[in-house]
């Protein structure tokens, strides 16, 4: 059975319980030996985060303490380009080799818009990738991506077998939190406490971010 380390990724700004629980869950329902969360540096296609890349990576640092389970991966952090999930692929296949499955986690909403991301045909052939369904999406009915969705998808299990090219559609509890509105609610000056873990809120305070 091949080795399976999954990859999800965000900007984490900031990281939060939603985050943290759907990884975790993730990692369990999938028996992945890996579940690594990689903050970008530079989205693409979207606007630039609010706290630095240090800042978000020490937050994430401080929400996994205790928690073997989840890893954090910098890598992005470190390149002054925008972080296409593509490099992070090839990368990853070359460190890791041909024997692993890597698995791309993502959201019905990430997956819709596929077709915008850079060399997104590409990424099938390196990683399998998980589909997790979001509240208010629907899996897109038309267009390339459908078509890739029609050919690729497969039931979980492949990942035991297949170094790549599966999509596999999995349903998650989703717990109600966005960065976004934490960070709004920060802005008008409410707490955010018990969002995140204790010690993401101590640094948010510490550090005054957001406001």
């Amino acid at each position: 059975m091949r080795k399976k380390i999954g990859i999800f990724g965000g900007t984490f700004d900031p990281v939060h319980i939603g985050h943290l629980r759907l990884a975790l869950e993730l990692k369990q329902q999938l028996g992945l030996d890996e579940m690594r969360l990689v903050p970008c540096r530079k989205p693409p296609h979207r606007d630039a985060p609010q706290a630095s890349s240090i800042q978000r990576a020490e937050m994430l640092s401080i929400a996994l303490q205790g928690c073997p389970e989840l890893q954090l991966d910098t890598r992005e952090l470190q390149r002054d380009k925008p972080s296409y999930t593509y490099d992070t692929l090839l990368e990853l296949r070359a460190e890791l080799g041909e024997e692993v499955s890597l698995v791309l986690c993502m959201g019905e909403d990430a997956f819709a818009g596929l077709s915008t991301w850079y060399c997104w045909q590409e990424l099938i052939h390196l990683a399998h990738m998980v589909v997790i369904s979001r509240p208010g999406w629907n899996l897109v009915e038309f267009g390339e991506v459908r078509d890739l969705l029609h050919k690729h998808q497969r039931d979980a299990n492949v990942l035991d077998y297949a170094r790549a090219e599966a999509i596999v559609l999995q349903s998650l509890r989703l717990l109600p939190i966005s960065a976004t509105e934490i960070r709004a609610q920060i802005h008008a000056g409410k707490s955010a406490q018990f969002l995140m873990p204790e010690g993401v809120w101590k640094y948010i305070t510490e550090h005054n971010l957001y406001r």
